[in-house]
């Protein structure tokens, strides 16, 4: 019996997609979409597999209140939101205009545009003019990797005891593991992976689907 996680061939990864619940229109139109709009960045998004797996998280973890930190084109949005509870409510902080501009369209055709807010700026500064108290049921970061600690830290006590907090690219495709990658965003990901590892108002597990999911639940 095997005692640690499998390395995705590619194989394996189409085994891993062909068994999970599919993405559905509205989402293959807009990781379509962002693929053509944006072939530079379009890496970012995250993929189905993922993307059902955090609406599941959402909705075995009863939450009503979200907020994520930097949403692209919307797809993880969708996500979350789907799993929220009636009356639920997302945050979608963001700088870009032009990505969340097809964002917009999309929470729109997917009958979400009254669920989701979108806050443009700098998402340090929309969480730190929020109450902090706990709000929020469920978080999930996916943004600039140099700030991640930050985002941490104000997350943290806004976040509801039970709730949940994850984070995106906390693998950065295997470079967290290579002592000669010196690159800002890997040394950001790798003080966060060790802060939420060593803060004990969570209990975390780091998990290999997509890029690496950071998932803590706060005590």
């Amino acid at each position: 019996m095997t005692r640690t996680s499998e390395a995705l061939i590619p194989k394996l990864q189409e085994y891993v997609t062909a068994h999970s619940t599919p993405a559905d229109e509205i989402l293959c139109d807009l990781a379509a979409e962002t693929e053509k709009l944006f072939p530079d960045d379009s890496f970012m998004q995250i993929g189905s597999e993922q993307g059902s797996f955090m609406t599941l998280l959402a909705q075995v973890a009863g939450a009503k209140r979200a907020v994520e930190i930097g949403s692209f084109t919307g797809y993880s949005a969708i996500c979350t939101a789907r799993g929220l509870q009636p009356g639920g409510s997302l945050l979608a902080c963001d700088i870009s205009e032009e990505w969340t501009s097809v964002a917009q369209r999309y929470w729109k055709r997917a009958g979400l545009d009254d669920t989701i807010t979108l806050k443009l700026g700098p998402a340090l500064d929309t969480l730190r003019a929020l109450p902090a108290e706990p709000q929020f049921d469920l978080a999930f970061v996916d943004a600039e990797k140099e700030d991640y600690v930050d985002y941490w830290e104000e997350l943290v006590p806004r976040v509801r005891s039970g709730g949940l907090i994850l984070a995106d690219n906390t693998l950065h495709h295997g470079q967290v593991v290579d002592p000669e990658e010196k690159a800002t965003n890997v040394q950001g990901i790798r003080a966060y992976n060790a802060r939420v590892r060593d803060d004990d108002r969570v209990e975390q597990v780091l998990i290999p689907i997509g890029d690496g999911l950071n998932m803590a639940r706060k005590k």
